[in-house]
């Protein structure tokens, strides 16, 4: 199981730290990744790291703005999100995948998925 947490309500160019916690699961072994979905869009890949942190991707929109990292003593990845802007306003889900190489953006390589987790960039 997957549970976000760290959403809430923002004011343009500030920050919010997403933790995606884990229980029944071991996440060093599993690819992690951080999905987004607004109104009315489609869910899409916003990061995702590789079970050993050494492969980390972003989209575009959020390059130089989001970090992402993982500490399995904690069971735990994070997405540290700077310079929020109103595009960034979604439900963020974590997902998690235990056989991939690498990390992945695509939604159907992934076998665990969070509950999700508001996040709303506002003034």
């Amino acid at each position: 199981q997957l549970v976000e947490s760290g959403g809430g309500l923002v004011q343009p160019g500030g920050s919010l730290r997403l933790s995606c916690a884990a229980s029944g699961l071991t996440l060093d072994y599993y690819a992690i990744g951080w999905f987004r979905q607004a109104p009315g869009k489609e869910r899409e890949g916003v990061s995702c790291i590789s079970s050993s942190g050494g492969t980390t991707n972003f989209v575009d929109s959020v390059k130089g703005r989001f970090t992402i990292s993982r500490d399995d003593a904690k069971n735990t990845v994070y997405l540290q999100m700077n310079m929020l802007k109103a595009e960034d306003t979604a439900v963020y889900y974590c997902a998690a995948d235990r056989w991939m190489s690498g990390c992945s953006a695509a939604l159907d390589e992934y076998d665990y998925w969070g509950q999700g987790t508001q996040v709303t960039v506002s003034s």
